[in-house]
């Protein structure tokens, strides 16, 4: 059960679960690294940040955690290989804390929300973006809160008919003008819609073609524009998703959104099928933007609000 309350046991275990392969991957690596060792000495420490770099954790993130236990140990002097691994977990835990990437009680609820709260989702083909958009409406339709879709990535029919097909399966209304129309007209009447309907939440899907970034830049400055005319202050949130099982092409592909558009927060997903899980480590400290959601499994209720200490208890949860 989470300190902070909202975790429940199936979450946890589903949570727990989902990092199996990246937690097998690395302790694997790290108890082969150290056997027959008994401090944390420098051949340790070069072990340590090879196991780092092919978990996805990123080699800037990687030579920071290894910078501070360099520090520690040389502070601790009796530091062994035995305490390594409660060091490398407080100090991951640390390096979250320091980012955005704070625990958020339940980002499922609204109260403390604009209303309607928007939200502009962006990302690459192929990452799970409907996917997650149709989690996402799920989880605060169940929460009684009314949502509103608006299937603006009109680039890709496939994109509009899956938004079309979450929309029934959640039972929230999609707004869509069909495959190449004006994805900033759509955005409108998704929002002329919430607010008419009166919404508590409206999520805009939209293309993510980064091979023409000009093109896209423009067009995620539009849509933004012709959200204003409705509510001003619209978006509340731009959601970047992010596939975790791509490990450092996830990194890649936030570096050069943020290129593009202003990005509030991340959702990474897909973990569960990955032992890449540690690129959540690496993308927190880079982008200094919240992790705000991670897919832990397929069903609906496994896009899960990212808990950072229950993040890091269970990546570590083998060893206690």
């Amino acid at each position: 059960m989470s300190l902070f309350g909202f975790f429940s046991k199936e979450k946890k275990e589903t949570l727990d679960k989902g990092l199996e392969k990246t937690k097998d991957s690395f302790f694997g690596k790290l108890s082969r690294a150290i056997v027959g060792k008994t401090t944390i000495d420098e051949d340790v420490l070069d072990e340590l940040e090879d196991i780092l770099v092919s978990s996805d954790v990123g080699v800037e993130t990687t030579v920071k955690v290894i910078k501070r236990i360099e520090e520690r140990v040389a502070r601790d002097k009796y530091a062994t290989t035995a305490e390594l691994n409660g060091i490398l977990r407080e100090e991951i835990a640390a390096l979250l804390t320091e980012n955005k990437s704070v625990d958020i009680k339940d980002s499922f609820e609204t109260e403390h929300l604009p209303k309607p709260y928007v939200i502009m989702v962006v990302g690459v083909n192929g990452v799970g973006k409907t996917t997650t958009i149709g989690k996402l409406a799920h989880q605060f339709h169940q929460r009684g809160h009314k949502v509103v879709l608006g299937a603006a990535d009109t680039f890709r029919a496939a994109a509009v008919d899956q938004l079309k097909l979450w929309g029934k399966r959640v039972d929230v209304p999609v707004i869509d003008h069909g495959m190449n129309t004006d994805p900033s007209a759509v955005a409108y009447d998704a929002l002329l819609k919430g607010t008419e309907t009166g919404a508590d939440v409206i999520i805009i899907d939209t293309a993510g073609r980064l091979h023409t970034k000009v093109n896209l830049m423009n067009e995620l400055a539009k849509i933004k524009r012709v959200m204003q005319k409705i509510i001003p202050d619209a978006p509340h949130e731009v959601l970047l998703v992010l596939d975790g099982s791509t490990g450092q092409n996830a990194v890649i592909q936030a570096r050069e959104f943020t290129k593009v558009t202003e990005i509030t927060a991340l959702a990474v997903t897909k973990l569960d099928g990955t032992a890449k899980g540690g690129v959540v480590i690496g993308i927190s400290d880079e982008f200094k933007i919240p992790v705000k959601y991670i897919g832990v499994g397929e069903k609906m209720d496994d896009l899960q609000v990212f808990d950072r200490s229950e993040f890091v208890d269970s990546l570590f949860k083998k060893i206690g």
